[in-house]
């Protein structure tokens, strides 16, 4: 099938590993001219370099800027004024219990998750505006649905993205720009295995023992019983880029292994 994505300008945030790495190649593979982004710029080089390699003859630039600061985004706008998608992925999480969640933490994840994708959709909606095309979306969690309640700030911060998604789908309305939600469900992304094989070294089981553990007691209601790939997020966040997926806007759409139980 052919994306239609052929020649388009792509950002992806958080793109050096995981979700967003996976999301980038994909991009690159439709032919796509993709920008990887992260806060370090070694991390970026590193990215761009091993992308260029996988993918021949693929454009790619890299832009190392922090989005979870006012002048990351600056910074990140700067460099690359228009996109035809945004694919708002940055983001970050720790599992916390309710007490111990500081006024400065609750801020570092709202800037980092949800503010980052409002200042970039901001400034890019208007040069999709111009062109009358464009694809915005934001990378959020089944934990925008179910809040769990080892991560209570970061599950807020994921139903905020569901929220800002789907009122700028309406403000947007009639134009042929899309605005969408892609929620994962876990996924084996580079800090969830570092986690675990912390988690698992300290409870002194294997790495699949650790899992098993997982899901049978955080995530019971999965029906994949199993961490997803990036590449199984990435599909979907690069098909609703497509333009054969030109219906589907102001949606929460569900990559998330059966994990939430409502049907709707």
């Amino acid at each position: 099938m052919d994306l239609g994505l052929s020649g388009k300008t792509v950002l992806v945030t958080g793109s050096t590993a995981g979700i967003g790495y996976a999301a980038a190649r994909l991009y690159a593979r439709e032919g796509a001219r993709v920008t990887i982004n992260g806060r370090a710029q070694n991390r970026v080089e590193a990215a761009v370099a091993s992308l260029r390699k996988e993918v021949a003859g693929a454009t790619i630039d890299g832009i190392a800027a922090d989005v979870g600061t006012a002048a990351g985004c600056k910074t990140l706008v700067e460099r690359l004024p228009e996109v035809d998608v945004l694919v708002n992925n940055a983001g970050i999480f720790a599992p916390r219990t309710f007490e111990e969640i500081t006024d400065d933490e609750w801020t570092k994840f709202f800037e980092t998750n949800v503010m980052s994708g409002i200042r970039l959709a901001r400034h890019y909606v208007r040069g999709m505006r111009t062109h009358n095309w464009g694809r915005i979306i934001f990378v959020s969690s089944e934990s925008g649905l179910q809040i769990p309640v080892e991560m209570i700030h970061y599950g807020t911060t994921k139903t905020a993205q569901i929220a800002v998604a789907r009122g700028l789908a309406e403000h947007v309305r009639g134009t042929g720009i899309t605005v969408n939600t892609v929620l994962p469900g876990p996924t084996a992304s580079e800090g969830v295995v570092t986690f675990m094989k912390d988690l698992a070294a300290h409870e002194k089981l294997s790495p699949s023992e650790m899992e098993k553990q997982f899901f049978s007691t955080a995530r019971p209601s999965s029906l994949l019983g199993r961490f997803e790939t990036p590449d199984e997020i990435a599909a979907m966040i690069v098909y609703l880029s497509s333009t054969q997926a030109s219906g589907t806007t102001g949606a929460a759409v569900r990559v998330d292994g059966g994990v939430v139980r409502a049907i709707a």
